[in-house]
C-alpha cells in the first residue's frame, strides 16, 4: 500500500494542467479542496502554494511551501514517504524565498535560499534570487558578489567572457585596491 491514494495523483495532475492552461482560479479551488483531503500530501502542499504565488497571493502560499518543505510525502506507509523529489524540493525552496522577499521578510528569504544554494550549489537561479534578498537584507557587497559570480561563470557574451578572471577577483573583494598598503 502506498501513502497517497491513487486518485490524489489523478486531481492532482488536473489541478496543475488548470494552472498551465492559464485558469489559476479554478486550480486554486481545486488544489485547496485537495490540501483539506490530504493534508499530509508535499506534492499537494507544494502544487497549491505555487497556484497562489501564481495569482498574487504571496501570503497564502506561505504556510503551503513551509508544509510542502517539512512533509514526508507520498511512499511506502500512510505519510512516510521521501517527500518532494530534488526538482520539485528545489522549486519550493526557490519559491518560498522569493516569496519571503516579495512579502518584505527578508532575513527569512535570505535563510532560505542560502540554505537552497547550499543543497543545489549548481543552480544558478537560486543564486540569483539570493543576491536579490540579499541586497535587500542590506548585504550589497555580498549581494554583488554572488552576481559577479554567476555572471562570470555562465555568461557566453564574448566581452564578459574575455574578462572572466578578472570578474572572478573582483567578485571575492569588490573593495580591494592593488598596491594598498
Amino acid at each position: 500500500m502506498t501513502g497517497r491514494p491513487d486518485d490524489v495523483g489523478v486531481l492532482l495532475a488536473q489541478a496543475v494542467r488548470l494552472r498551465e492552461a492559464g485558469r489559476p482560479e479554478e486550480a486554486r479551488a481545486r488544489l485547496l479542496e485537495l490540501r483539506d483531503r490530504f493534508p499530509d500530501d508535499a506534492q499537494v502542499a507544494y502544487q497549491t502554494a505555487w497556484v497562489h504565488d501564481t495569482l498574487g497571493l504571496e501570503a497564502q502560499a506561505v504556510p503551503h511551501y513551509v508544509d510542502a518543505l517539512a512533509l514526508p510525502g507520498p511512499g511506502p506507509g500512510p505519510g512516510h514517504g521521501p517527500g518532494l523529489d530534488a526538482d520539485d524540493r528545489k522549486g519550493a525552496m526557490l519559491g518560498l524565498g522569493s516569496t519571503y522577499r516579495t512579502l518584505g521578510r527578508y532575513a527569512e528569504a535570505v535563510a532560505t535560499l542560502s540554505e537552497a544554494t547550499a543543497a543545489f550549489p549548481a543552480d544558478n537561479a537560486l543564486k540569483t534570487f539570493l543576491a536579490m534578498a540579499l541586497y535587500n537584507a542590506g548585504h550589497a557587497h555580498d549581494a554583488m558578489r554572488v552576481l559577479l559570480t554567476v555572471l562570470a561563470a555562465t555568461s557566453a557574451d564574448p566581452d564578459i567572457a574575455g574578462y572572466r578572471r578578472a570578474i572572478e577577483h573582483y567578485a571575492q573583494d569588490l573593495d580591494a585596491v592593488e598596491g594598498a598598503t
